[in-house]
């Protein structure tokens, strides 16, 4: 049997950086679809329900492939924190993490048109800030393009400045839980890469 051909549905540069230490060869395929955003759903159960729905038009254009849909939040205080719209919602969102014990949720969707088969899952990682002042928020958001970044941070660009700890898969905080994500992607018979974990980052 030949190995399965993998797609990413996913634009995310470091999801990319991320998959490539366990696979070398995929395609990647951005999906258009149009997330939930509903709090009540709970955090887990709302990027799973994300990662679903992004990899779903892809998976029913490619039916032969294997395709990885993800989805990232930033969870602080019961409230979702997605990608900022602009510069003054990522100040507000690091404004209200400043001092903050916050939750970093990535849900995975393995799908495979094909077989009918799905495998869904997600990963936490729990993350504490520094308390920021007005300087530091000022200088961060101007060195780091936090638009495309959920909760609008970036650890792997000058997150020594905003983090006191990060308890889990730094990975994960960047987008894709590589741990898991081994095991899921092992479990479906995809041969893997040996290359090392993505390191430290934030969710896109």
């Amino acid at each position: 049997m030949l190995p399965l051909p993998i797609i990413l549905a996913s634009a995310s540069p470091r999801r990319v950086e991320l998959l490539r230490t366990l696979i070398l060869e995929f395609q990647v395929i951005p999906s258009d679809a149009t997330e939930v955003h509903d709090a009540a759903v709970g955090v887990r159960a709302l990027c799973e329900l994300n990662a679903q729905i992004k990899a779903t038009p892809i998976s029913q254009r490619h039916p032969g492939h294997l395709v990885l849909g993800a989805d990232t939040l930033v969870w602080l205080d019961g409230q979702p924190l997605g990608k900022p719209p602009d510069l003054a919602a990522a100040r507000a969102m690091l404004e209200s993490l400043s001092g903050q014990s916050h939750e970093v949720v990535t849900g995975v969707c393995l799908m495979h048109g094909a077989s009918g088969r799905c495998t869904v899952f997600s990963d936490v990682t729990r993350v504490v800030f520094r308390s920021l002042d007005s300087a530091l928020i000022d200088r961060y958001l101007e060195v780091v393009p936090t638009l495309d970044k959920a909760g609008g941070y970036a650890l792997q660009q000058h997150g020594d400045w905003l983090v006191q700890s990060v308890v889990g898969s730094q990975s994960n905080v960047i987008g894709l839980p590589v741990e898991a994500l081994r095991q899921a992607l092992g479990d479906w018979g995809i041969s893997l890469s040996s290359s090392r974990d993505g390191g430290t980052g934030s969710g896109g």
